[in-house]
C-alpha cells in the first residue's frame, strides 16, 4: 500500500516528524518498506499563463509566446510543445531557476529568437517517469505567480507499507489514519460527504444467485455523466502518488475511492446492460473478454457479474470489455458489492491475473463498507462529470453475512502471555480505541469486533493487539533459559552433511529444484506415479508435487546443457510425495544425475563418455561411508524413466532402497534431450545408515591366492558368479576380486569369461593346499551346478 503522507495528514495529523511516523507505524505491525519524495528536487518555477502565441520565423515546430509570470513585464518564451495555446495556466521556470538533473535556465537564442524562460512538461519537473506528450496544463484556478510547488504540495512523501496478508483493513488511507489515530490517540477526520439525493427514479434490478460468496451487492444508476470530463489535478497527484495512473475521470473516481475507503468498485455502461444484474458462478463453456483485451474460458468455480446475456465481470477481479464505461458513455451502472474472501481467493492467479481490487478482496474488505463507499463516489461523480442519481438498489442475505466475532479475553492469559500486567483501564482503552466493543467481566472483557476487524476472531488476536498498541518496546525482555547439554552423537549413523561433502568430493554439484514439477515431465518418467496436485500453483509447469528426484534433475540438467554446460554433475536431497493426500508418503531421498564427458577436458584426459559403472562407483563410494557394503546389492530390473538392461534396483538388506540406471531412450526423445545421462536415486534413511568398526587383530600367517576363470553366460551378472564363490569359500575366505571380464576369441559365442581372485588367510596358523584346493573345488562345482558355468581351461 502506497500513499501520500499529506493524504493521510488530512484524516489525521500527529505531531511526528515523516520518519518517526513511519518507525511508529512499523512499530505497530504495519513495517513501512519505503518513504520517498513525490517530486524531484526544484526551484524557480511558477505558475504562469500564457498571454500570445506566434509560430517562430524559422522553425515550423517553434512557437513565440509571451507569459504573465506575476512579475512587472510579460516574458518572451520559445516552446515546441504542439499543445501550447494562449489563457492556459502553465508551470514556468523562470531564469535562475534549476530543473531536476540540476539543469539551470539560462537566457538563451532559440534559431534567433530571444528565449527567457521555460514551460514545463511534467516529466520535465520529475511527475512522470515517461516522456511527456506536450507541457503540463493546470487548472484555470491556478494562481499566477505563486511558487509551483507551493500550488501542487509537492513538499510531500509517499509512504510505501508491507501489510501482511491479515490487515487487509488497512488497504486504504480511512484504514490506516485508523491506525494512526490509535497510536497517538487522536480523533480521525472523515470527509463529511451526506447521502446523494435520488433526483431520477431509474434503478436496475439485482439477484444474487450465489449469496454465500456474495451476500451484499449495492447498485445505482447515474445518467447525464460528462465522460470526457477532465480528472481534477489533486486527484491525478494523489492517484500518482499512490502508485496508480490516471485513466478517465469515471475509473479515476472509483480507483481514488478504493484507496481513500477500501472498497473496490467498478462502473458499467448502463446501456450495454439487458434485463438485471446477476451474480452467479460461471457456466460451462462462457467466455469474457476482459477490460485489458485478454480473452479467458471461465471455469464453473469463477464469480461472474452477468446479465441476460451472459458475463459482464469477473466478480471482484477485473470487468469485462463490452460493458465497460467508453467516450460515448451518458449513463452508468454503479457496482460496489461484498464479496467473501474464500470466494476470490486464488481465482485471479488462477488466470495469471492480480488487480488491485482483488488483492483487497482476497484479504477481505469490511462487509458494511458497500453503501458508503458508493455514496462517496456518486458524490464525486457528480461534482466532476455532472449527472443525476437514482436510488441505491441493494440485494442483501443477511444469513450470509459475516457475524461479528464475540471473544473473551481473560486476563490471567493476558498476563501470561505479555508477561507483564497491565491495567484493567488501560486495557479497555486500547481496546475502544481499537474500535471494538468492551464489556467488562469478572475474569476479564468480552469483546465485539468490529466490521472492518474482520482478522480478528479469537482471544490470541487481542492479545496481539494490545501488545502491538501498547508498544512492544514496553514489554519485559526476558531471555530463554535452557540446558545446553552436548546431543550425544550416534557414530553408526551417517550426517547429511557426510554424504553430501562425499558427492562434492567426486565432482558434483548440489541442486535444490522445486517440489512441484511440470506434470508432463513426471508424465514421461514415471507414467504411473501418483501424487497430489496443487489446487494453487505458482505456475502451470509446478503444479504437481514430485513424485521423484528424476524430474528436478533432469530439468536442471535441462537447463545447463542450454547454455553450453556440456559435462554436468549433480546432486540433491529432498521430499518425495507418492500418494493422495489421505494416504501421503513423504520420503527423504538422495539422488544424482551426470552427463557428459568421463573426465575434464585437459591434455591428459580422455574424451569417453560417462557410462552406467562410473555413477555406480559414485555411489558405491557413498554405500561405503558406512563402513557396511556387503549390506547393499545391484539387481537387474526395469524402472519407466530407466534403459531397459542398464538400470538396476538398489536393495538394502534386502529390501527396496531406490534405483540407479541410464536415462530411457523414449524418455529422452519425448524430452528432446540429444545426450545420454546416468542417475540414481536412493532413500536418504538407508544411506544414513552405518556400522560400527570394530577391531580385528592383523594375522601373521601368510595370504592363500586363488585365480580362477570361469566361462558363463552372457546374461548371468557377475553379482550371482560372486555370490556362489563366497557361499562355498569357507570362512577364512579374506577377500574376492572381478580382475577381469573378457569376450571373443576363444571365448563362445553369448558367453564371457569372468576371471575372480580369491584371498585366503587364517588367524592362528597357516592354510595348507590341501585344504585350498577343496575350497577351489567346491567353489567350482557350485558354480557348475548353479550357474551351468565352467572353468576356462
Amino acid at each position: 500500500m502506497k500513499f501520500s503522507e499529506q493524504w493521510l495528514r488530512e484524516w489525521v495529523s500527529p505531531q511526528l516528524s515523516t520518519q518517526a511516523m513511519a518507525d511508529q507505524i512499523t512499530m505497530a505491525g504495519l513495517e513501512v518498506d519505503a518513504v520517498e519524495a513525490v517530486a524531484a528536487s526544484f526551484s524557480g518555477v511558477v505558475v504562469a499563463e500564457v498571454l500570445t502565441k506566434e509560430k517562430h520565423p524559422d522553425a515550423d515546430k517553434l512557437n513565440v509566446c509571451t507569459v504573465n509570470d506575476g512579475s512587472d513585464e510579460p516574458v518572451q518564451v520559445v516552446c515546441g510543445a504542439a499543445n501550447v495555446d494562449i489563457g492556459q495556466k502553465i508551470p514556468f521556470a523562470q531564469v535562475g531557476g534549476v530543473l531536476p538533473g540540476d539543469f539551470k535556465i539560462k537566457k538563451a537564442k532559440l534559431r534567433g529568437v530571444e528565449s527567457r524562460g521555460m514551460i514545463c512538461s511534467a516529466s520535465e519537473l520529475g511527475l512522470e517517469e515517461e516522456t511527456s506528450p506536450g507541457i503540463l496544463v493546470l487548472p484555470e484556478s491556478a494562481p499566477v505567480g505563486v511558487d509551483f510547488r507551493e500550488f501542487m504540495h509537492l513538499d510531500d512523501m509517499t509512504i510505501e507499507v508491507d501489510l501482511t496478508p491479515n490487515r487487509g483493513d488497512c488497504l486504504s488511507i480511512k484504514g490506516l489514519a485508523r491506525e494512526v489515530g490509535v497510536l497517538n490517540r487522536l480523533a480521525v477526520n472523515e470527509p463529511a460527504d451526506e447521502p446523494v439525493t435520488a433526483e431520477i427514479e431509474d434503478t436496475f434490478t439485482v439477484n444474487i444467485e450465489a449469496p454465500e460468496k456474495c451476500p451484499r451487492y449495492v447498485g445505482r444508476v447515474i445518467k447525464g455523466v460528462d465522460v470526457k470530463a477532465e480528472t481534477p489535478l489533486w486527484m491525478v497527484e494523489r492517484l500518482r502518488r499512490s502508485g496508480v495512473r490516471s485513466i478517465d475521470p469515471v475509473v479515476d473516481i472509483t480507483n481514488y475511492v478504493m484507496l481513500e475507503l477500501g472498497q473496490p468498485l467498478h462502473a458499467f455502461d448502463r446501456v450495454n446492460l439487458s434485463g438485471n444484474i446477476i451474480v452467479r458462478l460461471a457456466q460451462s463453456g462462457e467466455q469474457l473478454t476482459l477490460l485489458d483485451g485478454q480473452k479467458v474460458a471461465l471455469r464453473p468455480e469463477t464469480l461472474v457479474i452477468a446479465d441476460q446475456a451472459g458475463p459482464l465481470a469477473m466478480a471482484g477481479i477485473m470487468g469485462g470489455e463490452n460493458s465497460g464505461v467508453s467516450e460515448s458513455t451518458e449513463t452508468i451502472f454503479l457496482e460496489s458489492a461484498f464479496f467473501t474472501p474464500l470466494a476470490i481467493a486464488g481465482q485471479a492467479r488462477s488466470y495469471g491475473l492480480h488487480t488491485d481490487a482483488s488483492h483487497r478482496f482476497e484479504r477481505g474488505v469490511d462487509p458494511e463498507l458497500a453503501s458508503s463507499a458508493i455514496e462517496r463516489a456518486t458524490r464525486l461523480l457528480i461534482d466532476i462529470c455532472g449527472g443525476q442519481a437514482g436510488p441505491l438498489t441493494e440485494c442483501k442475505s443477511d444469513a450470509d453475512m459475516p457475524a461479528p466475532s464475540t471473544i473473551l479475553l481473560r486476563e490471567a492469559r493476558l498476563e501470561s502471555a505479555l508477561s507483564k500486567k497491565l491495567a484493567s483501564d488501560d486495557v479497555t482503552d486500547i481496546l475502544k480505541r481499537l474500535g471494538l466493543d468492551v464489556t467488562q467481566k469478572a475474569e476479564g472483557w468480552l469483546v465485539v469486533a468490529p466490521s472492518w476487524r474482520f482478522d480478528v476472531a479469537i482471544e490470541e488476536d487481542l492479545i496481539e493487539e494490545i501488545a502491538r498498541i501498547h508498544g512492544y518496546n514496553n514489554l519485559p525482555v526476558r531471555r530463554p533459559a535452557a540446558r545446553l547439554a552436548l546431543r550425544s552423537a550416534d557414530e553408526a549413523t551417517l550426517t547429511h552433511a557426510q554424504l553430501r561433502r562425499q558427492m562434492v568430493a567426486r565432482g558434483f554439484q548440489e541442486a535444490v529444484t522445486y517440489s512441484f514439477v511440470a506434470p508432463e515431465l513426471q508424465a514421461a518418467l514415471l507414467p504411473d506415479a501418483v501424487s497430489p496436485v496443487l489446487a494453487n500453483p505458482i505456475s502451470a509447469d509446478l503444479s504437481v508435487m514430485r513424485a521423484s528426484l528424476f524430474p528436478g534433475l533432469v530439468r536442471a540438467m535441462e537447463h545447463n546443457l542450454n547454455r553450453q554446460q556440456t559435462r554436468v554433475r549433480l546432486f540433491e536431497t529432498g521430499l518425495v510425495f507418492n500418494g493422495e493426500l489421505d494416504q501421503l508418503s513423504q520420503v527423504p531421498m538422495m539422488g544424482a544425475l551426470a552427463c557428459g564427458s568421463r573426465e575434464t577436458e585437459g591434455w591428459s584426459g580422455s574424451k569417453e563418455r560417462i557410462d552406467f559403472y562410473d555413477l555406480k562407483g559414485d555411489l558405491e563410494s557413498l554405500l561405503g561411508l558406512g563402513g557396511n557394503l556387503d549390506a547393499w546389492r545391484f539387481e537387474p530390473a526395469e524402472h519407466p524413466a530407466l534403459h531397459p538392461g542398464q538400470s538396476a534396483e538398489i536393495l538394502f538388506n534386502g529390501e527396496h532402497a531406490g534405483w540407479i540406471g541410464t536415462l530411457h531412450p523414449r524418455v529422452r526423445a519425448t524430452l528432446g534431450l540429444k545426450v545420454d545421462a546416468v542417475l540414481f536415486e536412493v532413500r536418504l534413511d538407508t544411506l544414513s545408515q552405518g556400522k560400527i568398526p570394530a577391531f580385528e587383530a592383523l594375522s601373521r600367517y601368510p595370504e592363500v591366492r586363488r585365480d580362477l576363470a570361469f566361462i558363463i553366460k552372457d546374461e548371468v551378472p557377475v553379482q550371482a558368479l560372486l555370490d556362489c564363490a563366497r557361499e562355498k569359500a569357507g570362512d577364512y575366505l579374506k577377500d574376492i576380486k572381478l580382475f577381469d571380464v573378457y569376450a571373443g576369441k576363444g571365448v563362445a559365442e553369448a558367453h564371457k569369461s569372468i576371471a575372480l581372485g580369491l584371498t585366503w588367510q587364517h588367524p592362528s596358523r597357516t592354510l595348507n593346499d590341501e585344504e585350498i584346493n577343496q575350497l577351489v573345488d567346491n567353489i567350482v562345482t557350485q558354480v557348475r551346478v548353479q550357474l551351468e558355468a565352467e572353468l576356462r581351461g
